[in-house]
């Protein structure tokens, strides 16, 4: 399953940058740069963030069968089925070349909407294995056992356990007890003479 989802995110950013392509050929037959400017910003920001995001929890909770990867997997691939199914949508001005946006510039430029139908194609693609892929990772985290109080517990037990957790826990408190102690007046007061009442 996890080959599965890297698969899936290939999929994706080579979908982002067919779409940056695509939003090239939208401004080219007169649409507005904004698309494209949104393009370029999807790419640069959603590539590299859904890897971090949600592939590398789902790698992490299949590797060690962490429940807390799971729900952090869930949590932010949830976010990305959403995200998915907009950019199927494809509302004009958002960057994405999605239905809507497509099929309204076929009366404009057919040149262009025809490029602008493959990163539609795709987009729908992700979006539809995106949430074939929620269900049965969620499937399989059921299956196992897993729950969320079980990442709850995961959480709190283990978080405590990790040395550089508890070292900052360690500083702050210290931290925290130095800064009552320490005094903010000193003990003598100072007088001002030279100025006149």
């Amino acid at each position: 399953m996890c080959k599965r989802l890297y698969y899936l995110w290939i999929l994706h950013s080579a979908t982002l940058a067919l779409n940056l392509i695509g939003c090239l050929a939208w401004m080219c037959g007169g649409g507005g740069a904004t698309n494209f400017g949104m393009a370029i910003l999807w790419l640069i920001l959603f590539t590299p963030c859904s890897y971090v995001c949600w592939f590398r929890p789902i790698y992490k909770a299949f590797k060690t069968d962490s429940s807390f990867n799971f729900m952090a997997f869930f949590f932010v691939f949830m976010a990305q089925v959403v995200i998915s199914i907009i950019q199927t949508v494809g509302i004009p001005g958002w960057g994405v070349c999605g239905w809507l946006a497509t099929i309204t510039f076929f009366s404009t430029n057919i040149g262009s909407a025809v490029v602008m139908l493959i990163p539609t194609i795709m987009f729908t693609a992700v979006a539809v294995l995106s949430f074939i892929a929620l269900t049965k990772v969620h499937n399989l985290y059921r299956g196992s056992g897993g729950s969320m109080s079980k990442a709850q517990e995961e959480w709190t037990t283990g978080a405590w356990k990790n040395p550089q957790v508890q070292q900052a826990a360690q500083q702050a408190a210290m931290g925290a007890t130095q800064g009552a102690m320490q005094q903010q007046y000193t003990a003598a007061p100072t007088y001002n003479y030279d100025d006149p009442m």
